[in-house]
């Protein structure tokens, strides 16, 4: 059964009607069929309270004793045991009385949400465990009964009830939430106005935050971009310079206007570092927004104007505040400025401010050309090809003598086009810039040394005005073709490089392959960070703890907490992706946050996968606890029982026992001891095994200095040995290696015939040693074969007496502990065969694999070096 839904209603104060407003609900629910209870209620002896509750099942209440004192609680298990689909339960933040299962109301209801209770509940304002001080400082008085934030913004629903001041203080006045007696104290005190106002100011922020959260979710779910002007929200664009502060300013006076507006600072560099702020300046525009109540932000775009417009509809922004433009009036010739830009790119749902300052018009530098993201080897190359390329062809053509009044020249066409060629060469490497620096230098040498009258500047022909100008025309086209296509050659790349990541993520999700740490890794590989840690914590106010960090190993640790890393990003409300190195561009901020929610699927999934392990092992102990009890209740009672029989026999006085009685009752307690012995060992054994404390001694040993031992009890008569002498020895633990023995063939020798003798064969394969105890009986499927391997596992219709069911359990166990194998095959003819792989001392040469060192005897008498069988 899934998790209830909590929907709870938030009061302002007392006696606003959210009790009465939740009994309403209840009354609609139950008008709907809905099968609903109240848990508890408290009426507080208000009469239209009470009449509300009519009609509604009510769980009785539990009654709790405390010094004396007689105190009714909810009773969480009359609720779990009637298991209604809805349940009202009043005062979320109640504290319980002392001897209660839990200390708070909350924690009551928690429980019911996880037993799949629908519940519906109260709270007031001041309750929240984060507006304590605030509320103290207002009306003076310390709320002891508080519950967390986040058990009220994890509710599915959240519904304010809402009155205004003088509106509840006639509610009090009429009688209506206090008696008589405590109305005027009450409107002198924690009721009077200003309180009332304060606090219902504090509940309608709050209440528009969890709305806004609500709403950034929808957002992201849908993926919409435009902005829904549902609340100011004021982007201030910095450059970095001094004027920022004014802007600041100006965009706080602005959300003064309106309640509940937000400030949001943001600083687009580019990633080249070709444009740079002061540091300082930045410092200090940081501290002063943020005393201002806003917050910072520090984004990477290679245009700014586009990046500073997708960071503000990121946010749901509804008004971006820019500084007029620095520059000079000649270096608007290069744009028309971020300013302008944006309030054209804008559209209709965002308003922007051009706020003047004492900055403007006093200049910032030239500015650099959009990034072709070239590199910087190719914009050397391209600087050099640009402006000495033509200088070195000038002297090349002169030193030759060829000038437009040489006859020896190519011709100015011709050294028109050498210089040409020039020009698109270097706007192929270095891009816009050193091709235009290309035509200028090489315009002017073509007029100063190639065009009469040479050595002026002077164009006597018209025909070389118009060449010099469709010369400089078109390195000015082909400059701006090859910034264009490198310019978009880069977004390609990047989108590919997008399409790339989401399309492993996508992968890894349906596979479920991807590790917390490979993922982390993969983070760090992409964005090209230092390191990379997935923080989370338990609340609001908790600490932050580490999921998963790597990286680091340069000097830089992994950030213990979102502010001290470079970016951020957010993960539901109590996780984070904190990223180190350097920072990213906005652009970058979609793919890192698909990166971020599948690094928290990642960690659910591991965490999921740990629980399911441990409850395997549980159910694993329960399944085994079961059987022992099953075992000891029946398999080890049975001898006990016959040994108890055979001695109260002995002990009595009414019958004389002969001498071979008095021996077959005695042969008899010994053979129950016996079996009993055995039962225990391999219980003990088992236990051993499942709690990891079997430690093997190996040491090199022959086979046929164990494997006799383990046959100590069985009859000759059922079992044929055979072990060459020619095996090599083993690496074993004799002891292990004898009890895994003594099982394999007490089982091998319980199922087989009695006129088909067990048969125990060795032989020698490569460096493993095979030890094969083939049976004559019934045999098992293959379906079956892993399954008789279980602890209290017995297949067929072996009688109850034939034991718990650990020997072949207990035998593997103990083949693996030694690091051997042991498996079963069909035996030909019929039966079974256990096969016990061992492996090989080092310090002997394995036999020959193509010449196996097999001795086999298919009949009952014994084969092996004349030893008698056991």
């Amino acid at each position: 059964m899934g998790r209830g839904k909590l929907r709870i209603y938030l009061g302002a104060a007392p006696g606003v009607g959210k009790t009465y407003a939740m009994l309403s609900e209840g009354h609609r629910r139950v008008e709907r069929g809905t099968d609903l209870v109240v848990g508890f209620v408290e009426h507080h002896g208000r009469r239209r309270t009470q009449v509300m509750m009519h009609g509604l099942e009510e769980v009785p209440r539990r009654e709790v004793e405390y010094r004396g004192s007689t105190f009714s609680e909810m009773d969480v298990d009359a609720v779990l045991a009637r298991r209604p689909a809805v349940a009202l339960v009043d005062e979320l933040a109640h504290t319980n009385v002392p001897g209660c299962r839990n200390e708070k109301r909350w924690q009551d209801v928690e429980e019911l949400l996880r037993a799949g209770v629908d519940v519906v509940s109260t709270v007031n304002i001041q309750h929240l465990e984060s507006l304590g001080d605030v509320v103290e400082s207002i009306t003076g008085v310390r709320q002891r009964e508080t519950v967390p934030d986040e058990v009220v913004r994890r509710a599915d629903q959240i519904e304010l009830v809402d009155m205004s001041p003088q509106a509840l203080r006639r509610r009090m006045a009429h009688g209506n939430i206090y008696a008589p007696d405590k109305v005027d104290a009450a409107l002198s005190n924690y009721f009077r106005p200003g309180n009332l106002t304060a606090l219902r100011e504090l509940a309608l922020l709050w209440t528009a935050d969890r709305v806004d959260e609500y709403l950034q979710q929808y957002r992201d779910e849908h993926s919409i971009r435009s902005t829904w002007q549902a609340r100011e929200r004021i982007v201030v664009g910095l450059t970095g310079g001094p004027e920022g502060r004014t802007l600041i300013r100006r965009a706080a006076r602005m959300a003064a206007k309106g309640s509940g507006s937000e400030i949001l600072a943001v600083y687009i560099a580019r990633s080249d570092g070709l444009t740079s702020a002061s540091p300082k300046e930045l410092a200090v525009q940081r501290t002063l927004v943020e005393d201002l109540g806003g917050t910072f932000h520090h984004v990477i775009g290679e245009d700014i104007p586009g990046a500073l417009l997708e960071f503000a509809r990121g946010v749901n922004a509804t008004q971006i505040v820019l500084g007029s433009s620095r520059r000079k009036t000649w270096q608007y010739m290069f744009g028309p400025g971020v300013g302008a830009t944006v309030a054209r790119e804008s559209g209709p749902d965002l308003d922007v401010h051009i706020v003047t300052h004492d900055e403007v018009a006093k200049g910032r530098g030239l500015p650099v050309a959009r990034g072709a993201r070239l590199g910087r080897s190719r914009l050397i190359a391209g600087w050099v090809v640009g402006v000495a390329g033509p200088a070195l062809l000038t002297l090349l053509l002169t030193a030759t003598g060829a000038t437009l009044a040489s006859e020896a020249g190519p011709g100015f066409a011709n050294e028109v086009l050498l210089f040409l060629f020039l020009n698109v060469l270097a706007a192929l490497l270095g891009g816009m810039v050193p091709a235009l620096a290309s035509a200028a230098v090489g315009s002017l040498l073509l007029n100063y040394y190639f065009t009469p009258p040479t050595h002026t500047l002077t164009i006597a022909d018209p025909e070389n005005i118009v060449a010099i100008a469709i010369f400089v025309a078109v390195a000015v086209c082909v400059a701006s073709v090859v910034d264009l296509a490198a310019r978009r050659t880069h977004q390609a790349a990047r989108l590919r490089a997008e399409s790339e990541i989401l399309s492993f993520l996508a992968g890894s999700v349906l596979r479920g392959e991807t590790s917390l740490e490979a993922l982390l890794e993969r983070v760090r590989e992409t964005f090209a960070m230092d390191s990379v840690a997935l923080l989370e914590r338990e609340s609001d106010v908790a600490p932050w703890t580490c999921a998963g960090s790597v990286g680091g190993h340069g000097g830089t640790p992994p950030p213990e907490r979102p502010e001290d890393a470079e970016v951020d990003m957010p993960v539901g409300d109590h996780m984070a992706l904190a990223l180190s190195g350097r920072v990213l561009p906005a652009e970058d901020r979609r793919v890192l946050a698909a990166f971020a929610a599948q690094a928290a699927v990642v960690l659910d999934r591991q965490r999921l996968a740990q629980e399911a392990g441990q409850a395997r092992e549980l159910a694993e102990g329960n399944r085994i606890r079961t059987a022992l009890l099953a075992a000891v209740s029946h398999d080890l009672r049975t001898p006990l029982a016959a040994i108890k029989a055979a001695v109260s026999s002995l002990r009595s006085d009414d019958v004389a026992w002969s001498a071979e009685d008095e021996a077959e009752l005695l042969e008899g307690i010994e053979s129950g001891a016996d079996r009993l012995d055995h039962l225990v060992g391999n219980l003990l054994d088992i236990s051993r095994l499942q709690t990891g404390t079997v430690t093997p001694l190996i040491r090199e040993i022959d086979l046929d200095e164990v494997v006799p031992m383990a046959l100590v009890g069985v009859p000759e008569a059922d079992v044929a040995l055979d072990i060459p002498e020619e095996l090599p020895m083993v690496a074993v633990d004799p002891g292990l290696l004898e009890r895994a023995v003594a099982n394999i063939v007490e089982n091998a020798v319980k199922y087989s015939p009695p006129d088909r003798p067990v048969l125990v064969s060795a032989s020698a394969l490569g460096d493993r040693v095979e030890l094969r105890v083939a049976d004559g009986g019934p045999g098992v499927p293959d379906s079956e074969k892993d399954r008789i391997f279980e602890p209290f596992q017995r297949y067929g219709d072996a009688p109850r007496g034939a034991g718990v069911g650990l020997g072949l359990a207990v035998a593997r166990g103990f083949a693996e502990a030694v690091g051997g194998r042991l498996t079963a095959e069909d035996t030909p003819g019929g039966g079974m065969t256990m096969v016990l792989t061992l492996r090989v001392a080092r310090d002997r040469p394995p036999a020959d694999p193509g010449l196996p060192v097999q001795v086999g005897s298919t009949s009952g008498t014994t084969a092996q070096k004349g030893r008698p069988a056991r």
